[in-house]
């Protein structure tokens, strides 16, 4: 599967190279250098771009891994909640006229929504199977694909960025970075520090990676465990809906985004460990840089031992499958995945 739903270089979403300075010489010697440049500027661009992909992952993955590691609850729709907030602030951007205040309003908006499916679906499902919770979601998805063309239509929604973040930033090396690319990563690292502050440093943390570890245990000791679950879920909502306010201006709101990534958000969960917020912080890096730099350089390195056109014709199938592998390699060595919280039982 390829991350079609977010930047990458396939989808030609990558960052813009631009060489600004003229030199005099030798034109071997320049060809040279030049490519040495090109070389240089293509990885670091790359390395960005894995960044990106991989905080974006993060703010879908984190959700997900609390949801299904504390509330044992397997949830599909988790990629329709990263529509809605994409649409949510398409919406109040046109409203208010400002992305974001959009993004401000739409956060909240997200999590009310994560509120309520908990309460009408969600809660009636914890002491059924892992098939039960496929089944409702995946009829979720579908609910929210109906609701969603409903009010907004079948055509995708987009919004275009203030001028204070829609221009470039010049890095050593004369290469320009798009302003928005360098806030998303710094609202994804933002938004990771104050997540692991939250579980780690806050009583609400404190019970979260209880639940994570011993969830009976907890329920035991007289904390309100549907309170509990109800803000994991939408907390996980609102973590869903920040990844596709992020991610909508470079591409559009759409119906079905979701469904897309949700699968390499799992992926994201199960090497990183369920319920554990460094796990699906370093996963997602991890799984960002491998199928960004994967698609950028795997067919170079083809190309060392099979002619060029196997290698062209061979090294997308296998960038698109080095996720996977990595995941494959994961469990075999540690089951629990890189970071499961510590004692975890049922």
């Amino acid at each position: 599967m390829s991350l079609t739903s977010l930047p990458s270089p396939e989808a030609g979403h990558t960052f813009m190279l631009i060489a600004s300075r003229r030199i005099v010489g030798d034109r071997a010697g320049l060809a040279g250098d030049a490519a040495q440049r090109m070389d240089g500027t293509l990885l670091i661009t790359q390395l960005l771009n894995g960044l990106q992909l991989g905080v974006l992952l993060f703010l879908l993955a984190a959700g997900l891994s609390l949801i299904f590691g504390i509330m044992d609850f397997v949830n599909l729709a988790h990629g329709s909640l990263y529509m809605v907030g994409a649409f949510f602030c398409a919406t109040f951007a046109a409203w208010f006229d400002s992305f974001v205040l959009a993004v401000l309003v739409a956060i909240p908006a997200t999590a009310i929504v994560g509120v309520i499916v908990e309460w009408v679906v969600v809660r009636h499902l914890y002491r059924r199977d892992h098939l039960d919770h496929v089944l409702a979601t995946f009829g979720l998805i579908l609910c929210f694909d109906a609701l969603t063309q409903m009010i907004w239509g079948e055509n995708g929604l987009t919004v275009a960025l203030p001028g204070y973040l829609d221009g470039r930033v010049m890095l050593p090396g004369d290469i320009a970075i798009p302003t928005y690319r360098l806030v998303i990563i710094a609202v994804g690292l933002s938004v990771a520090a104050a997540l692991f502050g939250l579980i780690t440093r806050t009583r609400l943390g404190m019970r979260i990676r209880a639940g994570a570890s011993n969830r009976k245990m907890i329920a035991a000791l007289g904390v309100n465990i549907e309170l509990l679950f109800t803000l994991v879920f939408a907390l996980g909502a609102a973590l869903a809906g920040l990844a596709g306010m992020m991610i909508m201006p470079i591409t559009e709101a759409s119906i079905g985004m979701g469904n897309q990534i949700i699968i390499v958000a799992f992926v994201v969960v199960v090497i990183g460990g369920l319920g554990s917020i460094k796990g699906a912080f370093l996963a997602a890096l991890l799984v960002g840089l491998i199928d960004t730099l994967g698609r950028s350089y795997l067919d170079s390195l083809f190309k060392l031992f099979m002619s060029a056109q196997n290698a062209e014709t061979s090294a997308p199938a296998v960038s698109a499958m080095l996720i996977y592998i990595l995941m494959a390699v994961i469990l075999a060595l540690r089951p629990q995945g890189l970071f499961p919280p510590k004692g975890r039982s049922g």
